[in-house]
């Protein structure tokens, strides 16, 4: 069914899988695709069980742990020793390992490689893979993440490529909430936020968080590259792993409560970095004195109410 020419699997086509999926054909894979919603994609089947007859390599983009575990489980009928399954979501270790015992008892492989990069990456090819799993199956399923990678970085097992991830996304969150709060500060004392981003691009912290993030968060644009909902997921499995090493978070629990807030104001669907509109400031000021990324731009997050207290955008004057 897969014909002569390499073949891959794809299930998810959100804002990620749907991109590697178009440059895994560009690269010259035959890929067939499978969504819980359809869409209208090139070889879409109507099931994952269709998917694992087409192709012996299976990419898998959901988002969270129990939904990766409900499409493995569709998937083991199907599979045998030809099929490697490889999970690219953000989810605990443990389902990370719980999933991969699942493969590993219909004889079929599983790597972990959660990754970074959002909607810009995965269009221009360069995500970043965390790789997870035993060797042999990382050497087979590497020629299809470097189609769509600038970089695979072997991590170990399947365990710490998922801890990898995760610590990753509770650096680049807490770096969202220190700019949110510190550019409110320098709205109130009435300085350009466009001098903050400049002094930002030659200071130590400057990242390509700070360069993507910044013009949007000043000007209220919040297209979903990486959704808050999806933010908030992933510090609370930084949480939890913090908790089982008996750990106390008190960064990552305020991030929490932040990303918490701006889903009870209805942003979940945002981009994260929404969470700047719990200030009065995103929209206000024009990104004056500073660098200007070329954004592709997105719908502004409705402007928050001004009120006092935690998270408050309001001024007292």
């Amino acid at each position: 069914m897969a014909g002569k020419r390499q073949s891959a699997g794809v299930i998810g086509l959100g804002i990620i899988g749907s991109r590697v999926a178009a440059n895994l054909r560009k690269a010259g894979y035959e890929v067939w695709v499978w969504n819980r919603s359809p869409k209208p994609e090139p070889n879409f089947l109507a099931s994952p069980e269709e998917l694992a007859d087409a192709a012996d390599t299976i990419l898998i983009f959901v988002s969270d742990g129990p939904a990766l575990l409900d499409i493995v489980r569709k998937l083991t009928p199907s599979l045998t020793a030809r099929h490697v399954l490889v999970n690219h979501a953000t989810v605990g270790a443990e389902e990370a390992a719980e999933a991969g015992a699942l493969a590993e008892r219909v004889s079929a492989g599983f790597v972990n490689a959660p990754f970074t990069g959002s909607l810009l990456a995965a269009e221009a090819g360069q995500m970043v893979y965390y790789l997870g799993g035993a060797p042999e199956l990382m050497g087979r399923v590497m020629p299809i993440l470097n189609a769509t990678a600038k970089s695979v970085i072997e991590i170990g097992d399947v365990r710490q490529a998922s801890l990898v991830k995760i610590a990753t996304n509770l650096v680049t969150a807490t770096t969202v909430e220190a700019v949110a709060e510190a550019m409110a500060v320098l709205d109130r004392h009435d300085v350009p936020l466009g001098k903050f981003a400049e002094a930002i691009e030659l200071n130590a912290v400057c990242s390509g968080v700070t360069r993507n993030k910044i013009p949007g968060m000043v000007s209220g644009s919040f297209e979903p590259h990486f959704s808050l909902k999806h933010m908030f997921k992933d510090i609370q499995l930084a949480i939890g792993a913090g908790a089982d090493a008996g750990l106390e978070m008190p960064a990552a629990n305020a991030v929490a409560a932040a990303l918490m807030a701006g889903i009870q104001k209805g942003w979940a669907d945002l981009d994260f970095s929404a969470i700047a509109n719990h200030y009065d400031y995103p929209g206000k000021q024009a990104m004056q004195g500073g660098p200007t990324p070329d954004l592709k731009g997105g719908a502004a997050a409705p402007k928050p109410q001004r009120k006092f207290g935690l998270f408050g955008g309001g001024r007292k004057d």
